[in-house]
């Protein structure tokens, strides 16, 4: 759960300070550098440039859109009246593609149903999360169209009352379309890999998802997803499963064409390489398995059949039947009900035609409670950093909130690794939100809560940090 994340095993720094202000984060790269460029900020969980030394700032629990200009709040474009209930407030934001030409800004939010900010759970509607276009006149934001409305209310018959899971990163790829990421909200249905419902595996009688109906994936249960869309929110013609869906027909079709890919669980940090065009996304375990996946067209992430690996699924059962909740925080589909054996769990899954299933990049094997994430788009750290993936924590438990540093294969399809121990793209870590195996990636400490990371106009690296109230420049010494 963002900046909520169950205390964990405290680690010592792996090297020694770099350079770093008082106080906060530090690099451990001594060719790099962090300074702070803005404070003051209010849970902040996106940004984006429209300028130098000019961007726009998200507010998770205000709702607010705040201009920051020479790191100081010079405005406040946009008030929303938000629901921020647990994992719930004003989530992502992207700019058009054209921008400023096209002066569309999107926006991922909750909103709430009392007109002003709440964060009563049931103080939002059953379609509460939304993405949402904005116009951009300089000045002020001016609401210009709905392009979605996904689910949000989690009240389950025999449930407590949640507001998890939510996701809410958004970001524009290189071919111009908008990808939409929501967490699975506590869905225990198809595009949660239950092809019953809340039973184990079929066949078996179908078991309603909760009391609003299921398990079909229609618009009140899309979730576990990321979703393409075009710029006014209509269906690209080229998602991978349009075909199918216009078989299908009705809502439930209309809807599985937008998907993009399924079978995620929830994550808070999505980048799209410069170099490829290939959309990462990185996403969170229960008690088991962080992963960074790199999405394919029509992909089933295999949750909640399987997490990380599928030839790691003893491990998957093992950690989640004897450690923590013991429940994969949802009561109507126990961690006991996971497959004994790979061929089973991926015999399990809820395949719409067309879809494949993928292992991620990259895993722990303990969750390690990551959050945003970023490429650097830039020469500026030299060629040695350039294009690479930089990640941070959705918990400041551990190292006081880590940056981790990735380098990709020379194809930048896959996670490149120096460290023998990271041959199997998986990091055996000891224990939950501890690090070891991956000491090798860690560049970075004390950034809090990391909420996302963006390449700057100068060529540096922003890093937002929701738990301090800031944002942070990485730059070469």
């Amino acid at each position: 759960m963002l900046a909520l994340a169950a205390s964990g095993l405290s680690m010592t720094a792996v090297g020694a300070p770099a350079n770093a202000e008082p106080g906060g984060p530090t690099m451990l790269d001594p060719r790099l550098a962090v300074r702070t460029v803005a404070t003051g900020l209010i849970s902040p969980t996106g940004l984006a440039f429209i300028g130098v030394d000019d961007m726009l700032v998200l507010e998770k629990t205000t709702g607010r859109v705040q201009r920051v200009v020479n790191g100081a709040i010079a405005s406040t474009p946009l008030d929303l009246a938000v629901n921020s209930g647990s994992e719930r407030g004003l989530l992502g934001i992207a700019l058009h593609p054209d921008f400023p030409t096209n002066p569309g800004v999107y926006l991922y939010w909750t909103e709430s149903t009392t007109g002003t900010d709440t964060s009563i759970l049931g103080e939002t509607p059953l379609l509460g999360n939304r993405v949402d276009r904005f116009v951009w006149d300089g000045t002020t934001l001016t609401f210009d169209r709905n392009l979605i409305r996904i689910r949000a209310r989690q009240e389950d018959a025999g449930q407590p009352a949640r507001a998890n899971h939510n996701g809410g990163v958004i970001s524009f790829g290189r071919d111009g379309k908008l990808y939409t990421f929501t967490g699975d909200l506590g869905r225990r249905g198809q595009l949660q890999n239950l092809t019953c419902g809340a039973t184990a595996a079929c066949p078996g009688p179908p078991v309603p998802d909760d009391q609003f109906g299921g398990p079909a994936p229609d618009n009140a249960h899309l979730s576990g997803v990321v979703l393409r869309l075009n710029d006014d929110g209509t269906t690209p013609t080229d998602n991978p499963f349009f075909g199918p869906g216009a078989a299908m027909g009705g809502e439930v079709g209309a809807t599985v064409q937008k998907i993009f890919s399924y079978g995620h669980r929830n994550g808070f940090g999505m980048a799209v390489d410069p170099a490829t065009g290939n959309i990462w996304m990185q996403e969170n375990g229960d008690d088991s398995f962080s992963e960074v996946n790199r999405l394919e067209p029509g992909m089933n992430g295999g949750w909640v059949q399987i997490a990380g690996p599928v030839q790691r699924i003893a491990q998957f059962k093992e950690i989640e039947t004897t450690f923590g909740g013991r429940n994969l925080q949802q009561l109507r589909w126990p961690p006991s009900n996971i497959a004994d054996s790979p061929q089973e769990a991926l015999g399990r899954l809820f395949m719409l035609p067309g879809a494949h299933y993928s292992d991620p990049e990259f895993s722990w094997r303990w969750e390690l409670a990551p959050g945003g994430m970023g490429f650097l788009n830039s020469r500026t750290f030299g060629p040695e950093f350039q294009g690479d993936l930089f990640m941070g924590a959705a918990t400041a438990t551990l190292n006081g909130g880590y940056l981790f540093h990735f380098n990709l294969t020379g194809n930048r399809r896959k996670i490149a690794v120096d460290d023998p121990r990271l041959e199997d793209r998986v990091a055996d870590n000891l224990a939950k939100h501890e690090i070891t195996e991956s000491e090798s990636l860690l560049i970075g400490r004390d950034f809090g809560v990391v909420t996302d990371i963006e390449t700057s106009p100068d060529g540096n690296l922003s890093v937002l940090s929701l738990t301090n109230g800031a944002v942070y420049t990485i730059h070469r010494r």
